[in-house]
């Protein structure tokens, strides 16, 4: 199922960012991907001109499938790390190529690194030859299991650099570090965010693809046991997909913005239990809660200090954790129809 956006979601990603953004060339590394896909259709939606690249390996077809056809929407399925980048005019590029699941990014710890290194580089590349700006898609993982909570740009992480999660953690940490190389020695525009837990509609719900939000949604809707690893007392913050992408147009369109590292996500703490418990409350499920053991280096808690988000951005999440979870277990229910 396609989800389509309603004008109220739409609205607070668009009024701010259309004068900047509907007539420029923006290139999207893992367009068909979760937030990928919703970037490619709010800038589809303002007439921006989109060339979309994404190998497949995560993202979906059917999450672009209706730009297909659209005069100013190009997609290509084209590898980031190949040594033969796309030769293209672009304004700027957003660069949100990786694998993102836990289990997935493990099982594929090469491809992983090699997104976040030569891939970046190659889209660093592009931007500096084209004198483009350059949005690099981080993530909180950056910040390994913290001791500081709720936890500020400024804190160097604790991550376990040969640990199962480093393919993707110090993946990040690099890419990162190579962005902030390429300004200082060339100059180039560079934006970063580091994403927090993002859920909503297109989130994968699907084996090693699934995220915990999406996988609890899935198993309560099919009467499965909700699967939570360790005791359930870790903490996330979870942020809506409108909410984590207002956010990415904002950092975009923001000459503050410029040269910045950015936490974006949700400043509320929720437990993994609390999450499970309110998902089996909504889907009205009379699925079991049962616990496996705790992976390895999973962060015992987290949760983001905005305060950089809101002064710079004027930035903060707006969509409450019900609200989002109705609105994606009202598509994954619809999704899953089609299935079961």
């Amino acid at each position: 199922m396609i989800y389509q956006f309603t004008r109220e979601e739409t609205a607070s990603t668009t009024d701010d960012v259309k004068k900047t953004l509907q007539t420029k060339n923006m290139l999207v590394t893992g367009g068909a991907g979760f937030i990928g896909s919703w970037i490619c259709t709010i800038l589809a939606n303002l007439g921006t001109h989109i060339y979309c690249i994404d190998n497949l390996s995560t993202g979906l077809t059917e999450n672009i499938a209706h730009l297909h056809g659209a005069r100013n929407f190009h997609f290509e399925n084209l590898d980031i790390d190949s040594s033969d980048p796309p030769k293209i005019r672009v304004d700027g590029i957003l660069h949100l190529a990786s694998r993102a699941s836990p289990e997935d990014y493990q099982r594929e710890p090469v491809e992983t690194l090699l997104t976040n290194s030569v891939g970046t580089r190659n889209m660093l590349e592009l931007a500096r030859k084209n004198d483009a700006f350059f949005f690099y898609s981080s993530t909180s993982e950056v910040y390994g299991d913290p001791s500081i909570i709720p936890t500020p740009e400024t804190y160097w992480g604790n991550v376990n650099p040969i640990g199962p999660r480093s393919c993707y953690d110090e993946g990040k940490r690099f890419g990162e570090a190579l962005c902030m190389a390429y300004q200082r020695k060339y100059g180039l525009d560079i934006r970063i965010t580091r994403i927090f837990n993002t859920y909503g509609p297109r989130l994968r719900e699907d084996g090693a693809y699934a995220r915990v939000t999406s996988r609890f949604i899935r198993q309560a809707l099919t009467g499965q046991n909700i699967t939570i690893y360790g005791d359930g007392k870790q903490t996330r913050s979870f942020c809506y997909i409108t909410d984590t992408v207002t956010a990415i147009l904002k950092t975009i369109t923001n000459k503050k913005a410029k040269g910045q590292v950015i936490n974006i996500g949700n400043p509320h703490e929720t437990t993994i239990l609390q999450l499970a418990q309110k998902i089996r409350q909504l889907t009205r499920s009379q699925s079991k809660i049962v616990y496996k053991p705790l992976p390895q280096d999973d962060p015992k808690r987290r949760c983001p200090d905005i305060s950089k988000a809101k002064q710079l951005l004027n930035w903060q999440p707006t969509t409450s954790l019900q609200q989002g979870l109705e609105k994606t277990i009202e598509w994954l229910r619809s999704r899953l129809g089609k299935q079961f």
